[in-house]
């Protein structure tokens, strides 16, 4: 999103919470509550040279079996999941966007323990699914704090691939007094004063129609705990490995659906998060076939960038901006994977790209903090698809007038800051939150060698 004001609704991590969601109860799937886990040193650092980010996933057959399941099943084969074996029972859901109540049979798997190396401010879930029709999952987490106590089961997604069954959507209005879900992000409260998280579950509830055998399948569940410290600048890195690479990804502008399709999000003056996951996925050689785009305008250009706005839609959040549900989309076409994580600098963005691996980074800035984007934000999303021989950042930009502008070299040090930083200042001189190196990786779900072993290093697979 290119919005400057971002009014009303969340465009970086600290925004108002809006109109409350109204969600079924489903039945808990583990009776005890977490396991206390004792306070962690704040000097306990990670491998990756001290980083306090912490992504982890279950993702193979052994993962999901050590979970713990009612009326689920390990699907095996190429893309090992957990469906539904026999429903644990059934549940009455109203769906708050459309009003209508039905009857759903549900099962559950909950994961183990995962406890944090580094206790967490934040954390942000991410998930890959098969939803056929009259399908739909729930995705939670409850975790422990460092004073020993447990949050509340908090829901960080209810989500299908279509929209005719449910709306997909995020939940307002939860919290405890220690914490709080800001649309798709767990945050504690006081940072300066409160408990951090130490340990976490994830929670997936499957639903189906009741009397059929169709299922939804998750073929990868997990999330990113971190504790980036509070800064206004962030150290400035020399260029890497990736200087002089340049990855040939789609072009794409959300500018040129302004208009389109106003029921999502105004069209596309808000569409940067969904032209920008729909340039990665068309990288990687996927793109909707004709009937999935038959139901858009024969006179719009690019289609499927309609079509990514529509299917990232959050009827709740009312943006295409749900960091989730953005990779969740992603991961709907064949053999692709996506995840929400942060990275510590660019240099390790560089990584990825030297392997081959653009990625989607999420910053807000005033229009002078970065030199040739010409306009400020309160928060965008855009990719990093290459390095020029002096370590700039070219960026694939949706926040362009034509397909041709959306190629841009950003000076690295700009980049950098307006990305990776927590704090920055308004306008009106107000201090404001910055995003702290939020990104998306959208990969294949069998990356070559080469690339699996750059993602295995920064903590991914």
């Amino acid at each position: 999103m290119t919005d400057s004001t971002a009014a009303t609704r969340r465009t970086v991590l600290a925004a108002a919470i809006a109109t409350a969601a109204t969600a079924a109860v489903v039945p808990s799937a583990v009776a005890s509550p977490l396991v206390a886990a004792p306070a962690t040193p704040r000097n306990v650092r990670r491998r990756r040279g001290g980083s306090t980010v912490d992504y982890h996933a279950w993702t193979s057959a052994t993962d999901w079996r050590s979970g713990t399941g009612r009326g689920t099943r390990v699907a095996a084969g190429r893309r090992p999941g957990i469906a539904i074996a026999a429903p644990a029972g059934t549940v009455d859901h109203t769906d708050p966007h459309t009003d209508r109540t039905a009857t759903w049979e549900y099962a559950t798997w909950t994961s183990p323990v995962h406890r944090l190396p580094v206790p967490a401010s934040e954390l942000v879930a991410s998930w890959n699914a098969h939803t056929p029709a009259g399908t739909w999952i729930r995705i939670e987490m409850r975790g422990t704090y460092t004073d020993g106590t447990d949050t509340p089961w908090y829901t960080l997604g209810v989500w299908a691939s279509g929209d005719e069954d449910i709306r997909r959507t995020s939940v307002d209005d939860q919290g405890d007094g220690k914490s709080s879900v800001w649309t798709d992000t767990f945050a504690i409260d006081d940072t300066d004063t409160g408990p951090r998280l130490a340990a976490y579950r994830l929670r997936a509830t499957l639903h189906r129609a009741p009397g059929t055998d169709a299922t939804p399948t998750v073929w990868r569940l997990g999330a990113m705990g971190s504790d980036v410290p509070a800064r206004f600048e962030v150290p400035a890195t020399e260029p890497g490995v990736a200087a002089g690479v340049e990855l040939n990804v789609p072009r794409y502008s959300q500018n040129i659906h302004i208009g389109q399709y106003p029921e999502y999000d105004n069209g596309g003056e808000a569409w940067c998060s969904p032209t920008s996951s729909q340039m990665i996925i068309e990288y990687w050689g996927r793109k909707p076939s004709a009937e999935d785009l038959a139901w858009v305008d024969s006179s719009y250009a690019d289609p499927q960038v309609c079509h990514a706005a529509r299917f990232t839609y959050d009827y709740q959040y009312s943006g295409c901006g749900n960091w989730p549900f953005n990779t969740a989309y992603a991961a709907t076409y064949h053999d692709m994977q996506g995840i929400v994580t942060r990275l510590d600098s660019l240099a390790d963005a560089e990584r990825l790209v030297r392997a081959g691996i653009p990625l989607i980074t999420s910053q807000s800035f005033l229009e002078a903090e970065l030199d040739g984007a010409g306009y400020g934000t309160a928060g965008h999303l855009m990719t990093v698809i290459g390095f020029t021989k002096d370590g700039d950042v070219i960026a694939n930009d949706p926040a362009a007038d034509s397909n041709e502008a959306v190629r841009r070299v950003y000076q690295r040090r700009q980049f950098e800051n307006i990305w990776l930083r927590t704090k920055r200042y308004d306008a009106n001189g107000r201090v404001r939150s910055g995003t702290g190196g939020i990104c998306y990786i959208l990969f294949p779900a069998r990356p070559a060698p080469s690339q699996h072993r750059v993602l295995r290093e920064l903590g991914i697979c």
